[in-house]
């Protein structure tokens, strides 16, 4: 592997360290400020996504910096769908009377534009792979990011406006009988 190359991918991987890192600290910093369990079970969900994420980059680091290459077969990120199942569960025990922290909502939309930027990150860097193991795990990441922005805006939308978002999310159905 070339010496730019193998700088190149250090270096991103070195990014997403630092990107996976802080994130979690901001999960959890934010899951101990939350006013209401949907919150703090999401927020600290999340978190251990992305230590886990970081966990898989120092992996990454360990390999790509001995000159062994990208990993021949691909780090699969865990699947970040349950974590929306899982908050419409603690969301529906709540109902409707939910409480939110001062600055609660805020936090969750600077959350939302973290998560969407880290997305993007992990597409661009999709984009400029070199192997295709490297492609397909960054397009993971991206695909578990943007999963991770979608909890995080029906979490908004419980806070702003639970009964509708427990209409949206209860798909109820009328009839015109």
């Amino acid at each position: 592997m070339p010496a730019s190359e193998q700088q190149r991918m250090i270096q991103a991987i070195s990014a997403a360290i630092e990107l996976e890192t802080e994130g979690r600290e901001c999960y959890l910093a934010a899951a101990r400020n939350s006013a209401n369990e949907a919150g703090r079970k999401l927020l600290k969900s999340l978190a251990e996504e992305e230590d886990d994420h970081r966990r898989r980059f120092e992996s990454l680091y360990q390999s790509v910096s001995r000159d062994h290459g990208w990993p021949a077969a691909p780090l699969r990120a865990p699947s970040s769908r349950q974590i929306r199942q899982n908050l419409a569960a603690v969301c529906r025990e709540i109902g409707v009377k939910v409480a939110g922290a001062a600055g609660e909502l805020e936090m969750v939309n600077i959350a939302i534009e973290k998560e969407k930027k880290s997305h993007e990150f992990y597409r661009e860097h999709a984009e400029k792979a070199a192997f295709q193991t490297e492609k397909e795990f960054y397009t993971v990441l991206a695909d578990e990011e943007w999963e991770h922005a979608r909890a995080l805006l029906d979490y908004a939308e419980y806070l702003t406006n639970p009964e509708d978002w427990f209409a949206e999310t209860e798909h109820p159905s009328l009839d015109g009988g």
